[in-house]
C-alpha cells in the first residue's frame, strides 16, 4: 500500500477522469477473459481475468473510499472515516486469497487429468487482454505523479505481462498441443496474486490492529523528545496509524513544575520534532510534574 504526506489537488478531475477509464476498460478486460476462459476451458485466462477483476475492485475502492474519506468527522467517527478504504482493501483481500486457493486447486487438477483447451480462443482473448491493459497502463503513466495512480500502474503493467504469459502459452497450444502450459501459467498468475494480497494483508491488518508502524522506532522517538529543552522524561507513548498515510502518537510529558510557564513553548518543540523529523502531523501531548501511577504497561516493540 502506498504512503504519502502530500496531497496535490491540481490535476484531480483528470485523475479521476482516467481512473474512471481505466475502470471501464479493465472491466471489459475482465468480462472478455472470463467469457474467453469459459469458451475455451482454459484456466489461465480465469486466473487472467480474476487478476483484472482485483485491480479494477482495487481501483473502484481507491475512488469510492476518497469520497467516503473526505467526510468530516461528526460526534459518531470522531476521528472521521478515513479507514473505510482499509476495510474495504481487507475484504478485498481475503476474497482475492480465498479465490487464489481455488485456483491453484484447479490447476494442480489438471495436472493430474489434463484437458485440450480451446487454443485459439486463448490466443485471442489474450490479445484483447494485451491491447486493454497496455491502453490502461499508458492512460495512467502520464499522471504517474499521484501515489495511488502509481500503485494501479504497476498493477496493470503486471496484468499486461500476466496476459503475454496467456498469449505465449495460447500460441504454444495451437502449434504444439502443450495443454499443460494452461495450468503452470494459472500457477504462476495465482501464485502472484497470493505474494501480492499477502503483502497488502500484512499492512492492511497492522493498520487495523494499530500496531506501531514498521518504519517508527519508538524508542528513538523518547530518545529525541528528551533532547528538547525542559523534558524531563516521556513515558505511556502510543504510535499508531489512522490509515495508510497518517501517524498518530499520544504521550506523557513530565517537566519541572518550575517550567509550568513554559509548558506551550515545550509543546511547540516538541510537536515541530514529531512532525520534521517523523512524520508525525497529529500527536496528543499530557504535561505532569510528577510521572503518573502507571497500571497498565504497554510494552514497546
Amino acid at each position: 500500500m502506498p504512503h504519502s504526506h502530500h496531497h496535490h489537488d491540481h490535476g484531480k478531475d483528470q485523475t479521476t477522469g482516467r481512473l474512471w477509464i481505466s475502470i471501464g476498460l479493465n472491466l471489459m478486460i475482465t468480462l472478455a477473459e472470463f467469457i474467453g476462459g469459459l469458451i475455451s476451458g482454459s484456466l489461465a485466462l480465469f486466473s487472467d481475468a480474476l487478476h483484472n477483476l482485483s485491480d479494477t475492485s482495487s481501483l473502484v475502492i481507491s475512488l469510492g473510499a476518497r469520497k467516503i474519506a473526505k467526510k468530516r468527522a461528526d460526534k459518531d467517527k470522531t476521528f472521521g472515516y478515513k479507514r473505510a478504504e482499509i476495510i474495504a482493501a481487507f475484504i478485498n483481500l481475503i476474497t482475492l486469497v480465498i479465490i487464489s486457493i481455488f485456483l491453484i486447486k484447479a490447476a494442480v487438477e489438471r495436472f493430474i487429468d489434463p484437458h485440450p483447451v480451446g487454443g485459439w480462443v486463448m490466443l485471442i482473448t489474450a490479445i484483447i487482454g494485451v491491447i486493454g491493459n497496455f491502453s490502461v497502463v499508458f492512460l495512467l503513466d502520464s499522471s504517474a505523479g499521484n501515489i495511488n495512480i502509481k500503485s494501479a500502474y504497476i498493477h496493470m503493467l503486471a496484468d499486461g505481462l500476466a496476459s503475454i504469459g496467456v498469449l505465449i502459452a495460447g500460441i504454444l497450444i495451437i502449434t504444439y498441443q502443450f495443454y499443460i502450459l494452461d495450468p503452470i501459467v494459472t500457477l504462476l498468475i495465482a501464485g502472484y496474486i497470493l505474494w501480492q494480497s499477502y503483502q497488502m494483508l500484512r499492512e492492511t491488518i497492522d493498520i487495523l490492529m494499530e500496531s506501531t508502524p514498521e518504519e517508527i522506532d519508538v524508542n528513538e522517538i523518547i530518545r529525541r523528545m528528551h533532547t528538547v529543552a525542559g523534558v524531563q522524561d516521556i513515558h505511556h507513548m502510543h504510535v499508531w496509524r489512522l490509515d495508510e498515510n497518517n501517524t498518530l502518537l499520544e504521550s506523557h510529558v513530565v517537566i519541572h513544575k518550575k517550567d509550568a510557564d513554559r509548558i506551550e513553548h515545550i509543546k511547540h518543540d516538541l510537536k515541530h520534532l514529531l512532525h520534521d523529523e517523523f512524520d508525525i502531523y497529529h500527536s496528543t501531548l499530557e504535561f505532569e510534574w510528577t510521572p503518573c501511577e502507571e497500571t497498565v504497561v504497554i510494552p514497546h516493540h
